[in-house]
């Protein structure tokens, strides 16, 4: 048994949480080397199925059909036999089949909804609730660095759509900062009230933009209007996540965003982020400054091919993204995703070890949907009412 074995199998003797205890360590553990990291993802992802095969009559049924068991979990190359949650299945009537704690234990529900308007539900008892918490903060402080300055967020406020996910991570930023403004109301934007936010706020607090790509890209060009620019801080944090299509199919070029964003800004593209992650499980892959998203260490990230989803592909060669996150409990965090990406073949130059994903686009035949295109869809139905002009 190796050293990173033993102290997990300690710690979890002692009744310490061995997810908590990676998690709480995400610095060291991002350094160290893949072989090291690679045995603790394994070590986690073993006993995560184990508990779900024990206590979930549903999943273990599935399991015997695979014919597929703990004991048969041996290498991390092993991890692909254990059977996947199709990620639509949150979405169904029955959702509620594939928990693994009763109902009674849990504490919270998070919701996403796509172009059909059928949210995909994710419910969370008490410790996959904490986990899921400590690992946004730990990437947050690892990716970012930033414990203070302001930030204004485009997107509704918590009070207006408190179960949206975008709009819950989003507003964990807040606890890493001195000041924070939502500027989505009643599905309106306004990106001048912003712009003069962020001139207010000069040489007050550092100034950090946080929200789904196509609201920065309609702040970033009511900037790029303005006779007098609005210039950011040299620690400023562009932050983007919630997806890259529009509801109504335009993609958004990532790179050329970044390189435009950051001209009307006044800051280096290695200061505009993105990150991605899925209401359905509890941890955000977040870019570093090289612009490669990095998967926590703990999680591990299984590419499939699109015509053997039982076959893995190799790094660089694009497939559907597989998900083995062992921080859930209420159900299995093992989940097959809709979303066509690929690893990154070399190390990052950042030097961080594990795996970098890079999205591409939903697979063919998925719904095109998250929070951030049914939040722009409110937004879009809202603009055309109001401009529509009245038959007299």
């Amino acid at each position: 048994m190796s050293t990173y074995s033993t102290i997990l199998k300690s710690g979890s003797e002692l009744g310490l949480d061995p997810v908590g205890m990676i998690i709480a360590s995400a610095k060291p553990v991002f350094r160290l080397e893949p072989g090291a990291q690679n045995e603790i993802k394994l070590q986690l992802i073993q006993e995560s199925f184990a508990y779900h095969y024990k206590h979930n009559e549903l999943y273990r049924k599935v399991c015997g059909e695979k014919q597929v068991a703990p004991d048969d979990i041996r290498e991390l190359r092993d991890v692909a036999r254990i059977p996947l949650i199709e990620i639509s299945k949150f979405k169904d009537v029955n959702a509620h089949l594939l928990l693994t704690m009763p109902i009674t234990e849990l504490q919270h529900e998070l919701r996403s909804t796509g172009t059909s308007g059928i949210p995909s539900i994710s419910r969370r008892d008490e410790q996959s609730l904490t986990r899921s918490v400590h690992s946004i903060y730990a990437m947050f402080r690892e990716m970012f660095g930033f414990f203070g300055g302001g930030a204004v967020f485009l997107a509704p406020s918590a009070e207006d759509m408190p179960e949206m996910g975008l709009v819950k991570l989003i507003n964990m930023f807040s606890g890493l900062l001195d000041s924070s403004k939502f500027f989505v109301h009643d599905s309106s934007f306004d990106p001048g009230e912003v712009l003069d936010q962020l001139e207010k706020w000069k040489h007050v607090h550092t100034r950090h933009i946080i929200g789904p790509p196509f609201l920065v890209e309609r702040l970033a060009a009511a900037a790029a209007e303005r006779e007098t620019k609005v210039l950011l801080d040299r620690q400023t944090r562009i932050i983007t996540l919630g997806g890259w299509k529009s509801f109504t199919g335009r993609e958004i070029d990532r790179f050329e965003f970044y390189k435009a964003t950051a001209e009307v800004f006044g800051v280096r593209e290695d200061q505009v982020r993105d990150m991605f992650g899925l209401v359905e499980t509890n941890f955000m892959a977040v870019e570093c400054g090289e612009h490669a998203k990095h998967v926590p260490p703990w999680v591990y990230f299984s590419i499939r091919d699109l015509d053997d989803p039982e076959r893995e592909v190799e790094p660089g060669e694009p497939g559907r993204l597989a998900v083995y996150d062992p921080s859930s409990l209420a159900y299995p965090g093992f989940i097959m995703t809709e979303d066509l990406v690929y690893l990154d073949k070399e190390p990052c130059a950042c030097g961080r070890h594990g795996q970098t994903v890079n999205y591409m686009y939903r697979i063919k035949g998925a719904e095109v949907g998250c929070c951030a295109i049914n939040l722009e869809k409110y937004m879009s139905d809202k603009e055309a009412r109001v401009t529509q002009c009245p038959i007299g």
